[in-house]
């Protein structure tokens, strides 16, 4: 797949592989992500390998990062959507959302999922809305806890 880029000085966003920060990005969703909390390492490795990652960086420090799952044809889930906290409040979630959304490879699909607890406003400018028959979506929950056998972990 070819790489995917826009710049918006001084900040780039890329779907290049070889500019993530997998350290900062695993510490981010191992340690503060209430969606990831306790996420194992090879779990994390593994869904990188499968996914399009998009990072944000700044003179190639990683600030932000989401990944999309997809089969490219009619489906994709967009998740592990974050901006670091001292880069929030300039426009850089708005900016990797519609960066996301205009990706080549991601256009032209039925359906584009994602599942947030709080940031609703954020992707309704880009067309996301609630689930309009909750009735025909079903989902299998493996508690965190359970399945990746830690302790402490509290699943949203």
């Amino acid at each position: 797949m070819k790489v995917f880029a826009r710049v918006k000085n001084p900040f780039i966003i890329s779907t290049d592989p070889a500019l993530l920060d997998k350290e900062t990005v695993f510490s981010y969703l191992h340690n503060e992500a209430y969606w990831s909390v306790g996420l194992p390492r090879d779990i994390f490795e593994k869904s990188l390998r499968h996914s399009l990652c998009f990072g944000i960086y700044q003179d190639s420090q990683q600030v932000g990062f989401a990944r999309v799952i997809s089969d490219f044809a009619t489906f994709a889930y967009l998740c592990d959507v974050f901006v670091l906290a001292p880069y929030r409040g300039q426009g850089l979630g708005k900016w990797l959302i519609e960066s996301i959304m205009d990706h080549p490879d991601l256009q032209g699909l039925r359906r584009f999922y994602l599942v947030t607890r709080d940031a609703h406003g954020l992707y309704q400018h880009y067309g996301f809305a609630p689930l309009a028959d909750c009735g025909r979506h079903m989902e299998k929950v493996v508690p965190a806890a359970i399945l990746y056998k830690i302790s402490d972990i509290q699943d949203e």
